[in-house]
C-alpha cells in the first residue's frame, strides 16, 4: 500500500497514541502548515494523540492559470458554486481512507480518529468522513465548503458523525456563506454540528484554536 507522505507529531511526546487526527492543509500549502498549532491546542497529557499532516500532490490548478502546486483537486471556477474536479476530490478522499486504515493497523480504534481539513482540505475530509466504512469520532471543517453535498452517498457507519465547522466572517477566499451552507447540508443529513465564526479572513485565530481544543477533548474523552 502506498500512502500519502505526511508529517507526524505525537502529543504529548513519548506516549502511545490512543487517538489520531488526520489534518489536511489548503491549496498551495503542505503538511507543515498546521503542525505549529499542535502545542497551541494545550491538550491534556491524559489524551495522547497522533497528528498526521499529509502532503497533497502537486497538480496544475485551473484558477491559477494552470500553475502546478500542492492541491487535493483542481478548482475549475472561483464562482459562488466553486466548481471543482470531483473525480480528483474522490481520489483524495480515498487516500484519506487509506490513512485511516493505517491508523487502525497501528492500534488506534477508528472511533477515536478525527478528520480535519482547512479550505480545500476541509472539502476532502467531509467527503472522506461521511463515506468511510469505519465509524469515526468526528470531522472538522475549517474555512471550507462541501462541494459534494448534492452527490455524496453516505456510509451508514458515519450517518450521525459530529462535525465542527469554523469560518471567518471576512473570508475573501471561501465566503462564509459556503461554510453556513455546509452546516445546513450536514444538519439536513442528520449530523450534529457545531458552527463557530470569527472576525478573521481566510486563516486561523487563537479563539478558534481554543474551540478546536475543547471540541477534540469533548469527543475523544
Amino acid at each position: 500500500m502506498t500512502y500519502l507522505p505526511a508529517l507526524e507529531l505525537l502529543s504529548p511526546r513519548g506516549c502511545e497514541a490512543t487517538a489520531s487526527v488526520i489534518w489536511l492543509h489548503g491549496l498551495g500549502a503542505d503538511g507543515n502548515d498546521f503542525a505549529g498549532i499542535v502545542p497551541e491546542l494545550r491538550l491534556p497529557s491524559t489524551l495522547p494523540i497522533r497528528f498526521v499532516f499529509p502532503h497533497a500532490p502537486s497538480i496544475p490548478v485551473t484558477i491559477n492559470n494552470g500553475y502546478v502546486m500542492p492541491a487535493w483537486y483542481d478548482i475549475l471556477e472561483m464562482d459562488v458554486q466553486r466548481r471543482v474536479d470531483e473525480a480528483q476530490l474522490l481520489r483524495s478522499a480515498a487516500a484519506v481512507h487509506a490513512l485511516i486504515e493505517r491508523e487502525v493497523e497501528r492500534g488506534v480504534d477508528s472511533s477515536r480518529i478525527v478528520l480535519a481539513g482547512f479550505s480545500q482540505g476541509g472539502a476532502v475530509i467531509l467527503h472522506a468522513a461521511l463515506t468511510c466504512r469505519l465509524p469515526l469520532a468526528g470531522a472538522m471543517s475549517l474555512s471550507s465548503y462541501f462541494p459534494t453535498a448534492g452527490s455524496i452517498a453516505q456510509d451508514p457507519a458515519n450517518a450521525e458523525l459530529p462535525v465542527l465547522i469554523c469560518h471567518g466572517t471576512h473570508d475573501p477566499v471561501v465566503h462564509e456563506s459556503l461554510g453556513r451552507h455546509a452546516d445546513e447540508a450536514l444538519r439536513a443529513m442528520g449530523h450534529p454540528t457545531r458552527y463557530h465564526h470569527y472576525r478573521m479572513e481566510h486563516s486561523v485565530c487563537l479563539e478558534e484554536i481554543r474551540d478546536i481544543s475543547a471540541w477534540l477533548q469533548m469527543i475523544l474523552r
